[in-house]
């Protein structure tokens, strides 16, 4: 009787292992959609700020009739 109680809990605690695992990989892969590539938000940021640059170079040249 004792061997049948160890057995379950070995099926049990091996089943609880394997969701974990399955949760842990579940959220990895949902992490890495929602968490934004860190290169491409540096690139997107510089080529923002240089868009703002030129928009506020071409807005002085012209109020400065160059």
């Amino acid at each position: 009787m004792e061997s049948n109680v160890l057995t379950d809990a070995t099926v049990d605690n091996q089943d609880i292992s394997e969701y974990v695992a399955h949760l842990q990989l579940h959220m990895t892969l949902q992490a890495r959609n929602l968490v934004p590539n860190f290169k491409q938000t540096i690139q997107d940021s510089r080529q923002q700020l240089l868009h703002q640059t030129q928009a506020e170079f071409e807005k002085f040249a012209s109020r400065q009739g160059l």
